[in-house]
């Protein structure tokens, strides 16, 4: 079993192991679901894939998103 220690605020790590399985990277979303008892932990899937134009970054501008924004 692997475990983590709870600080006074709350906090936690989530041990390295943990992490790898998952996939978690810095800036991940993580999601909770209590069942039956126990906390279900998820990566939350990167939101960016429902975006068609995510990989060109280079028409990210305040002026694109304006000229773009009623498509």
């Amino acid at each position: 079993m692997i475990t983590s220690r709870l600080t006074s605020k709350a906090q936690t790590t989530i041990p390295q192991p943990v992490r790898a399985a998952l996939g978690l990277r810095e800036g991940d979303d993580i999601a909770y679901a209590i069942e039956d008892g126990r906390v279900i932990l998820t990566r939350v899937a990167d939101r960016t894939v429902d975006d068609p134009f995510h990989t060109f970054t280079e028409w990210d501008s305040d002026a694109d998103r304006a000229a773009y924004a009623d498509l």
